[in-house]
C-alpha cells in the first residue's frame, strides 16, 4: 500500500474550493450573500466578460476591523457560530466560514472595507490563498471586494467554463434569486458597463418581482398569504392561463434563502391540478418562514438544497396556500384589446415567406404535402378508435347511472343526415328555483363532511384523506364560492355558436360553453363517490411495491376504497387488487396502482392516478356540450349560473379558460369613450 501523506495546505484548500466555487456565478452568490448578513441597504454587482475576468461587489453594510480582515479568509473563520447549539438557529445566509477561502485560492482577490466608526478603512490583497498586502487607506463605509482571473491558477478547472454570455447568464440569475429572496435591499445588477436591472429596495416583494421579471410578468399575479401552525408563506403565483414552458421561473425561499425543492415545486404543481394545459409550469416567487429547527440547511455545499423535518406539513401548507389564493383572488381573465398591427411590416413578412417559398423544391414540398397526408389519416383512424372506446364506456356509465338528472336536448338534424350526438344539461326545472341544478359539481354532503373532517383546519375540499389527522391549529377563515344564492347575470346571447354573453355585475362576460359543460361533468366524475361501481375481480392484479408505498396504501384504505380499490397485503411486498373501479378496466391495471401508491407516498393531495385523469377528460369532453349545438336561452343561464356558483369551473379540464370578461370602462376606452 502507497504511503499516506498529509496534503499541502495549498492543495487541500483547491480540493475545498471546488465544493464551493464552481464557477462565477457561484463567487457572486457568496459574495453578495455576505453583504446582506452584514446588514447592507444597497449592493452594487458589476461583471466583465462573464465574470471571469471581472467581478466586483460593493455594498454599504457594517464592514470589518482592520485586524479581522485577515482572518476572514481563513478556512472555517466565521462570526455568525459559536457554540454547537448556533446550528439550530440559523438564520443568516452564510455561516461555515468557507467562501472567501475558497473564493481567495483560486483567484486574485483585492478588499476595501471600512468600518463607520473608523477613521481609515483597510485594503488587502490575497492571490491564490497567499497574502500579497495588507494595510490601512481611505475608503468608504462598507465593503468592496474585487475577484479577478477565476482559476488562474487551475487550468483544468477553467476549461470547463463555459461561453461567457452563458457565465454572465448564470450570474444574473443568481442575482435575480437574491434580489427577490430581499425586497428590502437595493440592489444594482451591472453586466460590462450596462445596468441590467435596478431594484427598489422599498421592502414591497412586488416591486423586487417587477424589477426582476417586468411588466408582463407581473401583470396578472395572484397574492399568496396564508399561515399553518409554525409555517408562513407568502409570495405570488401567477394564473394558470400564464403558465411557463418550463419550471425556471418557480422560485422558492425558506427563511430568505432560495433553495431548489421538489418537495415544494410538487405542491405547487399539485395545486394547479386540471388547470395548466399539456405541457405547462405555473410560475410563482414564495417565501417561506419556518422554526430553523424544523429544517437542516447544511446539506448542500453551497447551501442550495434543504432538508425538512415534517415533509408532509410543508407539502399541505403550500398546497393550501395556492388553492386559498385561487379563491380569494380569483381564475377570471381580461380580454386583452390588442393595438391594431402595422400591416406594411405584415406585408414585408409575407414578402420574405413567398420569396423562400419560391426556392423550395417542387418535389419536396409534393413529399412533405403526402407525408402530411399520411399523418393525418392515422391520426383520424387512432381518434376513431378512441372515441368508440370512450363511447362504450360512456353509454356503461349512463347505464349506472352516473349521468342521471340531465335531460337529453337533440340538436336539430344536420345536412347529409349526419347524426349528433345527444347533449347532456340541467333540467329547465333547476332554472326556476324548483330543483337544484341537474348536473351538481360538488360531491354530497356527506361525502363533503368527510373529506373536510379529513383535513382538519382548511376549508378547502381537496377529495383525499388521510390516515392521521395532523393538529393543527384555528380553523383559518378561508372564502367559500356561495352555491346557495343564485348570482346575478343576465344572458344577452350566444356568438358563434360556442360562446354564451353574459352581463354580470358592470361588465360583459363570455363563457364557452364546451370548456364549461367539460368541467362541470369532471367535476361530477371526479367527486361521485365510486364505492358503488367498484368491480371485484377473478383474478388478483399484483403488484411489487416498496415497503413505503405499501404503507401509503394501508394507511389510506378508506380513501382508496371511495375511489373503488381494494387491495390484499397479505403478501409483501407484494399487493393484490381484488377490485378496481369499473372504467379503468380497459387500462393498465399495474401502471395505475404504482402510481396511486406513489402518490400516496408522496403526500399528494389527490393520488389518482394520471392514466385515470386522463380517461375522465375525454369521457367528460365526449359527453359535453359541442359547438353549434342549439341551446334554450334557460338551459345557457343554467349553464352560465353554475359556471359563476362555483370558484373550480374556471378552466377546462385541458386547462383552456373557460371565460373571459371586459369592463365596461375597457368598452368605453375602446370606442373612445373616455
Amino acid at each position: 500500500m502507497p504511503a499516506i501523506n498529509v496534503l499541502s495546505k495549498e492543495i487541500s484548500e483547491l480540493i475545498a474550493a471546488g465544493e464551493v466555487i464552481e464557477r462565477p456565478s457561484s463567487v457572486v452568490k457568496e459574495l453578495v450573500e455576505n453583504s446582506i448578513d452584514s446588514g447592507a441597504r444597497h449592493i452594487t454587482v458589476e461583471i466583465k466578460n462573464g465574470g471571469t475576468t471581472y467581478i466586483r461587489v460593493t455594498d454599504d453594510g457594517c464592514g470589518m476591523a482592520f485586524e479581522d480582515v485577515p482572518k476572514a479568509f481563513l478556512r472555517h473563520a466565521t462570526s455568525k457560530i459559536v457554540t454547537k447549539n448556533d446550528l439550530d438557529n440559523i438564520f443568516t445566509l452564510g455561516f461555515r466560514g468557507e467562501a472567501l477561502a475558497s473564493i481567495c485560492a483560486v483567484s486574485r482577490v483585492e478588499i476595501m472595507t471600512k468600518q463607520k466608526n473608523e477613521t481609515y478603512g483597510t485594503i488587502y490583497r490575497i492571490e491564490g490563498g497567499t497574502e500579497i498586502s495588507h494595510e490601512k487607506s481611505g475608503c468608504p463605509d462598507g465593503t468592496t471586494i474585487m475577484i479577478r482571473d477565476i482559476f488562474y491558477n487551475v487550468p483544468a478547472r477553467a476549461k470547463f467554463l463555459k461561453k461567457d454570455v452563458t457565465e454572465a447568464n448564470s450570474v444574473s440569475n443568481i442575482v435575480q434569486k437574491i434580489t427577490l429572496s430581499h425586497p428590502e435591499t437595493a440592489i444594482k445588477m451591472v453586466r460590462d458597463n450596462r445596468v441590467e436591472f435596478n431594484s427598489a429596495g422599498d421592502g414591497e416583494l412586488f416591486s423586487a418581482i417587477y424589477a426582476v421579471f417586468g411588466k408582463d410578468f407581473t401583470r396578472d399575479l395572484l397574492p399568496v398569504d396564508h399561515e399553518a401552525g409554525d409555517i408562513k408563506i407568502k409570495g405570488y403565483i401567477v394564473k394558470p392561463l400564464y403558465s411557463k414552458f418550463n419550471r425556471s421561473f418557480q422560485n422558492f425561499f425558506i427563511n430568505g434563502r432560495y433553495v431548489k425543492s421538489r418537495l415544494c415545486s410538487a405542491a405547487v404543481e399539485n395545486s394547479y391540478e386540471n388547470m395548466l394545459m399539456t405541457g405547462r409550469f405555473p410560475a410563482c416567487v414564495l417565501m417561506i418562514e419556518m422554526p430553523p429547527s424544523m429544517l437542516d440547511v447544511n446539506i448542500h455545499p453551497a447551501k442550495a438544497e434543504v432538508r425538512f423535518i415534517d415533509e408532509k406539513s410543508v407539502s399541505d401548507a403550500i398546497f393550501f396556500a395556492v388553492k386559498n389564493a385561487f379563491i380569494e383572488g380569483g381564475l377570471l381573465y381580461e380580454f386583452d384589446a390588442k393595438q391594431p398591427r402595422d400591416w406594411s411590416k405584415h406585408d414585408e413578412e409575407v414578402g420574405a415567406i413567398q420569396q423562400e417559398f419560391m426556392f423550395t423544391p417542387i418535389s419536396s414540398i409534393t413529399e412533405r404535402e403526402a407525408e402530411m397526408a399520411r399523418q393525418r389519416q392515422r391520426k383520424a383512424e387512432l381518434a376513431a378508435a378512441e372515441d368508440k372506446r370512450i363511447q362504450d364506456k360512456l353509454d356503461e356509465l349512463e347505464r349506472m347511472g352516473v349521468f342521471d338528472g340531465p335531460a337529453e336536448v337533440k340538436a336539430p338534424p344536420q345536412p347529409d343526415g349526419e347524426k349528433t350526438e345527444p347533449v347532456l344539461l340541467p333540467e329547465p326545472a333547476a332554472i326556476a328555483g324548483t330543483a337544484p341544478p341537474a348536473i351538481s359539481p360538488t360531491p354530497p354532503v356527506e361525502a363533503v363532511e368527510k373529506q373536510e373532517e379529513s383535513v382538519q383546519g382548511f376549508r378547502y375540499i381537496t377529495g383525499g384523506s388521510f390516515a392521521e389527522k395532523p393538529e393543527a391549529p384555528e380553523e383559518p377563515e378561508i372564502p367559500e364560492p356561495i352555491r346557495g344564492e343564485k348570482p346575478d347575470i343576465r344572458v344577452i346571447g350566444e356568438a358563434f355558436g360556442l360562446y354564451i354573453i353574459v352581463e354580470h355585475e358592470g361588465r360583459m362576460v363570455m363563457i364557452d360553453k364546451h370548456a364549461a359543460h367539460e368541467r362541470i361533468i369532471f367535476e361530477q366524475l371526479k367527486s361521485r363517490n365510486c364505492r358503488q361501481y367498484s368491480q371485484k375481480l377473478l383474478v388478483g392484479v399484483k403488484q411489487l411495491l416498496t415497503s413505503e408505498e405499501i404503507d401509503a396504501l394501508e394507511n389510506n384504505t378508506e380513501l382508496l376504497e371511495d375511489m373503488g380499490f381494494v387491495f390484499d397485503f397479505s403478501e409483501k411486498p407484494y399487493v393484490t387488487a381484488t377490485a378496481l373501479p369499473t372504467f379503468v378496466m380497459d387500462l393498465n391495471a399495474e401502471e395505475i396502482i404504482s402510481e396511486v401508491a406513489n402518490n400516496l407516498r408522496m403526500h399528494k393531495q389527490n393520488p389518482q392516478s394520471g392514466a385515470l385523469d386522463d380517461m375522465l377528460h375525454t369521457m367528460a369532453c365526449k359527453a359535453a356540450i359541442k359547438a353549434n349545438d342549439k341551446n334554450s336561452p334557460e338551459e345557457m343561464l343554467a349553464l352560465a349560473e353554475q359556471v359563476f356558483a362555483d370558484e373550480k369551473i374556471r378552466h377546462c379540464p385541458h386547462g383552456r379558460p373557460v371565460m373571459f370578461t371586459m369592463s365596461k370602462s375597457s368598452i368605453d376606452h375602446q370606442f373612445k369613450r373616455t
